[in-house]
C-alpha cells in the first residue's frame, strides 16, 4: 500500500480507535477542522464528539486533562500542534505524567500518546521549528519516539497506543506529504528496536526522523567515492537500542550521530558517551556528532538551511573519519 506518512498516521488512530472505545483524542482544532495538518480529519465525524473533542489553547491544562483521562481508565492520543509547544506544560510532563507511574507502582498506569509535528519547516522560525526530543531524553519514565518512514510512524504509533507507559511521538513536518510503501494489512512495530535502513560496512551513521533520509542521500554519495555506510535509525530515542548500535559498531568500527537538534547536550551527545562508556574498544576513531547549530533558526530560509544538517554535512563528516 502506497500512502503518506500523515496518512499513515492518520490510518493508526482510525484502526486503533475502531478497536477500543477507551481511546479518546483531542488536541487544539482537532475535532471538525481534523488539526493544522489534518492528521485527525474524519475521525469527529466517525466516532463522535465524546471521543475527539477540541480544546482551548492551553497545552499545560492539554496535558494535565490528559493524564487525568489515562488515570481513570482511558487511552488518551493527545496532538499538541507544534513539539515547540510541549515546553509550555513541561513541568506537567516531567512531573506527572514521566514520575506517577514510578511513584505510585501498580496503582497506575498511564497509557497516554502525546503527538507532536517536530523539526524546520521551511521559515517557520525560532518558536515552531525546534526538535526538542534531547530535552525529554532527560525525563527518566517517558517513551519517545520519532519514526522516519510511513510504515515506521504507523507500526509505531500502534504499538505506543497499546502501551500502558506514557510516549511522547514525534512527527516531522518535512515528512507529512512524503509517500511511501508500507505493509498490508495488520502490523505493529516494537517499540525500543532500532531498524537499519542501509546496509554498510565502512561506517555506522545514526540518525533520527528526516535526518534519516539526509543520512541515506549522504551514504549515496560516499558510495561513489568508495566508502560504504550502514544507516541505523534508534526509531525510539527512549528506550535506546544500545544492541543494534554495538552490533552496527562491531562491524564498521566508525561512528557518526546526524541530528537535527541544536548539538550541545543533545542525543548525539549521549549516543557519543554511551559508545565511549560500552563500546571504546570497537571505535577506531572518535564518535562525531552532525547537528543544528547552536542558535535559534531564523525565519529566512535560506539562513534556515545553513543552520540544520544536510547530506554534505553529513559526508564531510564521515571523511573526517577517513
Amino acid at each position: 500500500m502506497h500512502v503518506t506518512y500523515g496518512q499513515a498516521i492518520s490510518d493508526a488512530l482510525r484502526e486503533e480507535m475502531e478497536k477500543d472505545e477507551n481511546i479518546v483524542v483531542f488536541g487544539e482544532d482537532v475535532a471538525q477542522h481534523g488539526g493544522i495538518f489534518g492528521i485527525t480529519r474524519g475521525l469527529y465525524e466517525l466516532f463522535g464528539e465524546n471521543r475527539v473533542k477540541n480544546t482551548p489553547i492551553s497545552e499545560t491544562s492539554i496535558i494535565g486533562v490528559g493524564a487525568g483521562a489515562a488515570l481513570t481508565g482511558l487511552r488518551p492520543c493527545i496532538e499538541l500542534m507544534y513539539s515547540d509547544f510541549l515546553l509550555v506544560a513541561f513541568s506537567e510532563i516531567f512531573h506527572c505524567v514521566a514520575k506517577w507511574r514510578f511513584m505510585h507502582g501498580p496503582q497506575y498506569k498511564i497509557p497516554m500518546v502525546i503527538r507532536a509535528a517536530a523539526g524546520s519547516a521551511f521559515g517557520a522560525g525560532a518558536e515552531h521549528s525546534n526538535c526538542v526530543e534531547s530535552l525529554f531524553m532527560h525525563t527518566p519514565g517517558l517513551i519517545i519516539i520519532s519514526p522516519s518512514t510511513a510504515a515506521d510512524a504507523k507500526g509505531l504509533l500502534k504499538s505506543a497506543i497499546r502501551s500502558d507507559n506514557p510516549v511522547l511521538f514525534f512527527e516531522h513536518k518535512q515528512l507529512y506529504q512524503v509517500k511511501e510503501d508500507i505493509p498490508d494489512g495488520e502490523y505493529t512495530i516494537p517499540i525500543g528496536v532500532a531498524d537499519i535502513k542501509r546496509e554498510g560496512t565502512d561506517v555506522t551513521i545514526i540518525a533520527m526522523g528526516l535526518m534519516v533520509r539526509k543520512a541515506l542521500e549522504a551514504a549515496e554519495k560516499l558510495a561513489a567515492e568508495g566508502i560504504n555506510a550502514e544507516v541505523l535509525d534508534p526509531r525510539t530515542i527512549a528506550p535506546l537500542d544500545k544492541d543494534a548500535i554495538r552490533k552496527s559498531v562491531e562491524k564498521t568500527h566508525r561512528a557518526i550521530v546526524v541530528e537535527e537538534g541544536n548539538k550541545t547536550g543533545g542525543i548525539g551527545a549521549e549516543i557519543a558517551a554511551m559508545m565511549q562508556e560500552e563500546m571504546y574498544d570497537e571505535l577506531d576513531g572518535p564518535v562525531l556528532r552532525v547537528a543544528a547549530l547552536d542558535v535559534p533558526l531564523p525565519y529566512d530560509v535560506a539562513l534556515e538551511l545553513v543552520c540544520i544538517p544536510n547530506a554534505d554535512k553529513i559526508v564531510e563528516a564521515v571523511k573526517a573519519l577517513f
